[in-house]
């Protein structure tokens, strides 16, 4: 088959980005020819003979809903005039303004809008004004660009939940879960003096984007004033400006709160720690929470976050609610009370990452290239409705 992906990025350190990435690498494999329509690709892909890169050049206009509508536009015209040459044309999202035969959906902004959480309105000044506009303006977007594909590919089932909420019919939807790469995140030997890490006490891991108040890292400061004093928190994330540290102080926790940064290495970090906690008020399927897994960490996380769909008590806690601090102490202390505990559980994590690791994702998307192709009219290079079987 020749295939067309349009992504901003296929890059092996950006969630999306590595979706893509690790999709192309098993069209290639399998015999595929592929064209990367964006702006960045990873330089080892780019010798294989079967693989094209047309680069979308970024914007210099400000802000991101400028730029996004300039690829979205750039790329439509290039796909319009380029469209007989592919069998099939993969999008992510809206991120054109072309129709496609698969839209990966990694985040839904009507969902995030609507889920309850939605920290932004009109009263909090210009910026909050224009978080509002990009978020409504993405969730038309968005709708408009489900309707035009003929198969809708959400990450996980609550994010098909969400896609359905906007008015796409349930058996237009295919949910394939994101992957992990189940070789670089694997258990090991602890490296906690490398970090800078206490070697005694049970230790949380909190890894995620500290300018995104999404992420909740103050409901997990505010849960370990209640749990036990050995249990201590490690922060991965840029420290930058953000209040967390001032949080942590503030409530008397600091002693046992350690941020360290960024880190490249995440695979020797989640090695050192015991546990995993993730209470985010939104996301679509997080990759390090299945990173976590695949790390043989137990999980405690929320139904807000996506992912804890496929976390059950063998491997993990999930609670209702992102702001239940009792709950998330509560689970946290469970965890650290019997570490034999946590440790069978994390085995259960691992045994469940190795079914979701990214080889089997990229076949899962593989499959259904097929299955479209071979409901595809005579003659028709994508866009059609024909009906594709919603799976998990």
């Amino acid at each position: 088959m020749r295939i067309l992906i349009v992504t901003h990025r296929v890059s092996t350190n950006d969630g999306q980005g590595r979706v893509n990435y690790e999709i192309v690498r098993a069209l290639l494999a399998a015999g595929h020819s592929v064209t990367v329509l964006g702006s960045r690709i990873e330089e080892a892909l780019l010798a294989h003979p079967r693989l094209r890169f047309v680069r979308i050049r970024e914007s210099w206009l400000p802000t991101r809903l400028v730029k996004y509508q300039v690829f979205a536009l750039r790329s439509g015209i290039w796909i319009a005039a380029h469209r007989g040459q592919f069998d099939l044309i993969h999008v992510n999202g809206f991120i054109t303004w072309a129709r496609a035969d698969v839209n990966s959906v990694h985040f839904v902004h009507d969902g995030w809008y609507r889920c309850g959480f939605y920290p932004i309105n009109l009263r909090q000044g210009a910026y909050a004004a224009y978080q509002l506009a990009f978020t409504r303006l993405n969730a038309w977007c968005e709708k408009r660009a489900f309707l035009a594909a003929r198969t809708v590919v959400p990450v996980s089932r609550k994010v098909a939940a969400e896609v359905q909420a906007t008015g796409i019919a349930a058996q237009r939807l295919h949910v394939i879960h994101n992957g992990v790469d189940v070789d670089e995140f694997a258990p090991g030997p602890a490296e906690r003096a490398r970090f800078g890490l206490p070697l005694t006490p049970f230790l949380l891991l909190f890894a995620g984007d500290l300018r995104v108040a999404r992420k909740n890292l103050d409901a997990v400061l505010r849960a370990l004033v209640s749990t036990p004093a050995h249990v201590h928190l490690v922060v991965a994330g840029g420290v930058g400006n953000c209040p967390y540290p001032a949080l942590a102080a503030a409530l008397g926790v600091a002693d046992r709160v350690h941020f360290v940064d960024f880190v490249r290495d995440m695979p020797a970090l989640m090695r050192s720690v015991d546990a995993f906690v993730f209470p985010s008020r939104y996301e679509a399927m997080s990759l390090v929470m299945l990173e976590a897994l695949a790390s043989a960490l137990p999980v405690v996380t929320v139904a807000t976050a996506g992912g804890a769909e496929v976390i059950d008590s063998a491997c993990g806690v999930v609670l209702d609610s992102p702001e239940d601090f009792d709950g998330l102490a509560a689970a946290i202390s469970w965890l650290a009370a019997d570490p034999a505990r946590a440790r069978t559980m994390g085995a259960a994590a691992r045994e469940l990452a190795t079914s979701l690791s990214w080889e089997q994702m990229a076949m899962r998307y593989l499959s259904l290239y097929e299955e479209l192709r071979k409901t595809q009219p005579p003659g028709k290079n994508g866009i059609t409705h024909n009906a594709v079987s919603a799976t998990s």
